[in-house]
């Protein structure tokens, strides 16, 4: 996908410190600097776009808090503008690329992950990239809490697919799964803005969660 440019993306992220983040110095985040209701759980979107997506759950969700990771200024730029216009205290952005998330995140302290619509980079030289190969998930096992779950919603099929494999292999268990989400009978489903258009051409969603094992 290629990402279109935005006039005064940077200075406009850098004039709200208390919204956006800017973790290019991979330091060490501390929630209990970041949001109101230090005790509350915490929920983690990989690649939020534009924002929608994350912006409805944490104004749905008021006891939980959310944090979104987003590397590129002309897409969290957009996210920020949402959050300028209806502020919310238990959401924050941070600016960094995934590949940082074991560095200034802590082990052990998220709830749940997001993963939508994320790119699934389908040549198998950029396997490693994906945000559902064993490295991502390794890392995603020592993030998350005791029973914490990985979701992942995508219209390609190949990553779904490849998904579900590497997620079975590395001890996970699928607590739901489907092919055509909008034709399922899940509730609270929250669209993206990538999810909107697709619907309205017809295409379909895969979705599925999944938690690791527990270990004995």
């Amino acid at each position: 996908m290629r990402l279109k440019y935005v006039d005064n993306a940077r200075e406009l992220i850098e004039a709200h410190p208390d919204l956006v983040i800017d973790k290019q110095d991979n330091e060490k985040l501390y929630y209990e600097d970041m949001f109101e209701k230090k005790d509350s759980p915490i929920h983690l979107e990989i690649g939020i776009g534009k924002g929608q997506f994350i912006h409805e759950l944490a104004k749905n969700n008021p006891n939980i808090n959310f944090i979104g990771i987003e590397k590129f200024d002309s897409v969290i730029v957009r996210a920020l503008e949402k959050v300028i216009e209806e502020p919310l205290t238990n959401l924050k952005l941070i600016r960094v690329d995934a590949q940082a998330i074991p560095i200034i995140l802590k082990d052990y302290t998220v709830e749940r992950i997001y993963l939508n619509f994320v790119d699934p980079w389908p040549k198998e030289r950029h396997a490693k990239r994906r945000l559902t190969h064993r490295g991502f998930l390794d890392i995603y096992k020592h993030l998350l809490v005791p029973n914490g779950e990985v979701h992942l919603k995508t219209d390609n099929e190949f990553l779904y697919n490849y998904s579900l494999e590497e997620m079975i292999y590395n001890d996970m268990e699928m607590l739901y799964h489907t092919e055509d989400l909008h034709n399922d009978n899940y509730e609270g489903n929250i669209m993206t803005e990538f999810e909107e258009k697709f619907a309205k051409r017809g295409m379909k969603i895969f979705k599925l969660t999944a938690r690791f094992k527990e270990t004995k």
